[in-house]
């Protein structure tokens, strides 16, 4: 697969016209996405559907091919945005060699150890469940026989939310503030960590990066980053990441004790941020192409499927204008 892969990855050059028409300073998810949409015209299976020899039984080879060529050259793209944005538009030709990570990490410039990095974070993040915001998305625009660059640039539309994708850089973000209000050149001791997280949750400010609407249990994709942070020379003795372990030896008792969150336990975006802040990429707006780049995988897979398995268009469940009315006089709708 990793073999077919690399026939496939050689981006259009039609691809980089259009992100570069867009205003040098548009967020690097509009260029992701705009730069998948303007793939959709080699579309194969636009082209079969559009033949007139569309055939419900053989749909998902089609899209199988799309979902290939899609999860090819989409790290390619990725690394185009981040060049063109933050290189000085230094741009570096694929490694044929390399595989889907490392040949990012090659073609941003980034160092050996990196490669590693890459490959970790694109496997994390590829899907863990179909319910979140952007595999269901991909799946609901692709009910509607859409082709893969359509649902998949839709897909990338709602991952760009501060409530899904986005949530790891304002875990970043809250964690440098932390570190700067709290510990001040200091190790961060139990102590200290416990009593600055009371302060936050006493003035009613959350913990982000702990709880997750499914999980009721340590997120296992935070725990392979930490595993990944100990075993990595100089990683391990960094003094964030030294503060994100010491946030999560005591935040989950904190959160308990709290009682508020339903889950005090860390999700994926308690701790990605800080790897890449480690190893330089500290633009945290790209954080979340970072992100597109692994949810492709399961996204495209989770599609083939629908095709091969013949579902239906999704279609929600309407509500009446009675309905709205008794939720707004009763303060909300309440969700079972």
């Amino acid at each position: 697969m990793v073999a077919e892969w690399k026939t496939r990855q050689q981006v259009p050059q039609y691809v980089f016209d259009a992100i570069r028409a867009l205003p040098r300073d548009s967020h690097p998810m509009v260029m992701l996405s705009v730069a998948l949409l303007s793939l959709q015209k080699d579309s194969k299976f636009a082209a079969f559907y559009n033949s007139g020899k569309f055939n419900k039984m053989t749909a998902w080879e089609y899209v199988y091919e799309d979902a290939s060529d899609l999860v090819a050259r989409i790290a390619v793209i990725a690394a185009f945005i981040y060049n063109l944005k933050y290189r000085g538009d230094k741009q570096t030709d694929i490694d044929p060699k390399l595989d889907m990570g490392a040949n990012f990490a090659h073609m941003i410039g980034q160092s050996e150890q990196y490669k590693d990095v890459a490959r970790m974070y694109f496997i994390l993040h590829s899907d863990h469940e179909s319910g979140n915001v952007s595999a269901h998305t991909t799946h609901l625009v692709h009910s509607a026989l859409s082709d893969p660059y359509y649902a998949y640039s839709a897909g990338l539309n709602g991952l760009a939310g501060p409530l899904h994708g986005l949530a790891n850089q304002e875990v970043l973000d809250w964690t440098l503030k932390f570190q700067e209000k709290y510990c001040k050149g200091v190790e961060p001791t139990k102590e200290l960590v416990t009593k600055a997280l009371w302060d936050t949750l006493n003035a009613g400010q959350v913990v982000p990066g702990y709880g997750h609407a499914v999980l009721r249990k340590t997120d296992p994709r935070y725990m392979s980053q930490r595993e990944f942070c100990l075993k990595t020379p100089g990683l391990k003795d960094d003094p964030l990441f030294k503060l994100v372990a010491m946030i999560f030896e005591t935040a989950p008792g904190v959160l308990t004790e709290h009682g508020k969150a339903k889950n005090p336990w860390p999700n994926v975006d308690a701790q990605s941020g800080v790897i890449q802040w480690y190893y330089g990429l500290r633009e945290w707006d790209f954080y979340t192409v970072l992100f597109g780049v692994g949810r492709a995988l399961g996204c495209m897979a989770n599609i083939t499927w629908d095709r091969g398995l013949g579902y239906a268009i999704e279609r929600p469940k309407s509500v009446t204008t009675p309905m709205l009315e008794k939720w707004a006089a009763e303060g909300g709708r309440k969700l079972a």
